[in-house]
């Protein structure tokens, strides 16, 4: 999960307002390059921002996964995790081709509880305000749309993971069925870090 760095790196949560509605203001961004070297003299500091910013701050601010890479974000997979020991995680790779999940279909329960992680690398320079957003569309007409507050993040050599909070899927005939999922990654920035369309089934049992 997301460490916070002082007023420059915070956690957002779901009950932020989201940008474009009244009195949301997207924060304005110092660089890790720049937090990292602000006041060097204070050792106290020193300590506390290397405790919350690990191998940035040692590496003074530069952190690179894939240099071919100039995004912030990288995201790696995606997993609807089923609160059910006995149920085994859906997992779905985003580091493909993407146009090749459209071939797959991902099947849930009517009525099971469920999460939704995303894992990512965050590198170069903090991110602020990350977003998850997902529409569902039966046929031509689209059914709900959510948007998920992740937060704003420093960059780490491991991967990180942002888990939603549980949900309970559509239940009952009418809800059964075939759903085409368009989701996106995005910042407070307008940066656009990936766009996905996958298939989530809802189904009477498990197959």
């Amino acid at each position: 999960m997301a460490d916070d760095v002082d007023k420059n790196v915070s956690n957002a949560s779901a009950d932020e307002p989201e940008e474009g509605t009244p009195g949301y203001v997207v924060p304005l961004q110092k660089s890790l390059v720049d937090i990292v070297k602000q006041d060097e003299s204070d050792e106290s500091l020193l300590k506390y921002k290397a405790a919350l910013l690990g191998d940035a701050a040692a590496a003074g601010g530069e952190i690179i996964i894939n240099e071919k890479d100039p995004r912030r974000v990288i995201v790696t997979k995606m997993v609807l995790h089923v609160e059910d020991e006995k149920r085994p995680d859906i997992e779905i790779d985003l580091t493909g081709d993407l146009t090749d999940l459209k071939k797959h279909t991902y099947t849930i329960k009517g009525g099971c509880q469920f999460n939704i992680q995303i894992h990512f690398y965050v590198q170069r320079d903090i991110v602020t305000g990350l977003k998850y957003a997902v529409t569902s569309h039966r046929g031509p007409i689209k059914v709900d749309k959510q948007l998920f507050m992740v937060g704003s993040y420093a960059p780490k050599r491991e991967l990180q993971c942002w888990t939603s909070k549980p949900e309970e899927a559509p239940d009952g005939m009418l809800a059964r069925g075939k759903y085409t999922m368009k989701s996106s990654f995005t910042d407070d920035d307008k940066n656009e870090y990936m766009k996905w369309e996958w298939t989530l089934e809802i189904a009477k049992d498990w197959k």
